[in-house]
């Protein structure tokens, strides 16, 4: 009972101190906690979660009624769990750190010029239609496909697998990949600004548990690719002619022709922004500055 005063009378002790630097420094905490519990969500690690989390519960009351072997002994349990985590969930972990480092939106947005080609916009408006175009002819064949669209994360490693291409983004010529005897319709076509750069790819299959027994090795090869990068999938299946896209490890089924051009419209179109949004954020603040120190100096004179 003694512990448990003295740990009020610190609490309010901290509060009689509390700061600004205390509101970032339990933001910022808060922010890591809420990114763990969305990692275990979507792994296969929330029971862990759950029991690391019971184990600090035990710790406090062990830690406020002073019970010492207690204390130590889950002390070295927890110890040795988090290590064990980390040898469990290698591959989440992994996962989970590459996608941060392939997010490089921040300093593009700082350090870079993005001047977006003026055709680019025209090029993945003419690929989405040949790509909604194309898996609804593929589908009421019932014709497996696999197109994958590079958004920021670049796909090289992919591409590598695969036969290079250059070729327009028409039915016809997705309708030939795919079909059933020719030398590229089991892989993935990966399209890169509106235009096809490989065909025959090799995609990482997910380890998603979840997946209904319907969806074979194509969807989950789909559902892979957008759980290691951010490109969008499309999935056409061979079985049963449904539409799927997959992204950010979510496969989205049973689409139309026109629910798979919504989608991809809203996810792939470059938005037409105007030519200041276009620089850097380094570089509008550099000129907004030099332009109101220019008109000081005309004002002066």
């Amino acid at each position: 009972m003694f512990g448990f005063f003295d740990v009020i009378q610190d609490i309010l002790s901290n509060l009689r101190t509390f700061g600004l630097r205390d509101v970032i420094d339990i933001a910022v905490v808060s922010l890591a906690m809420y990114q763990i519990f969305l990692f275990a969500r979507k792994s296969r690690a929330g029971q862990l979660v759950r029991g690391l989390l019971l184990l600090l519960v035990f710790y406090a009351l062990a830690d406020v009624m002073q019970l010492r072997t207690v204390r130590w002994v889950l002390t070295n349990v927890m110890q040795i769990g988090f290590i064990a985590a980390i040898v469990l969930f290698q591959p989440e972990l992994r996962r989970t750190l590459e996608r941060m480092g392939q997010s490089t939106n921040w300093t593009k947005l700082l350090f870079t010029t993005h001047r977006q080609d003026p055709t680019l916009r025209g090029a993945w408006q003419s690929a989405v239609v040949a790509i909604c175009d194309a898996a609804e002819q593929l589908s009421d064949t019932r014709t497996g496909a696999l197109m994958v669209l590079e958004r920021m994360n670049n796909l090289d490693e992919i591409i590598r697998t695969g036969t290079p291409l250059s070729a327009d983004v028409i039915p016809e010529m997705l309708g030939t990949i795919f079909y059933e005897g020719t030398p590229l319709h089991d892989g993935a076509v990966v399209i890169r600004d509106g235009r096809i750069v490989a065909a025959g790819c090799v995609l990482p299959l997910s380890n998603n548990l979840e997946m209904g027994k319907d969806m074979g090795t194509r969807h989950r090869a789909g559902l892979g690719m957008s759980e290691n990068s951010d490109a969008i999938v499309v999935v056409v299946s061979e079985e049963t002619g449904i539409i799927s896209l997959a992204k950010n490890g979510v496969l989205i089924r049973r689409l139309d022709r026109q629910n798979l051009f919504n989608l991809l419209q809203e996810e792939i179109i470059p938005p037409e922004t105007a030519e200041a949004q276009k620089q850097p954020l380094l570089n509008r603040l550099l000129n907004k500055g030099g332009a109101g120190k220019h008109a000081k100096t005309n004002a002066a004179r």
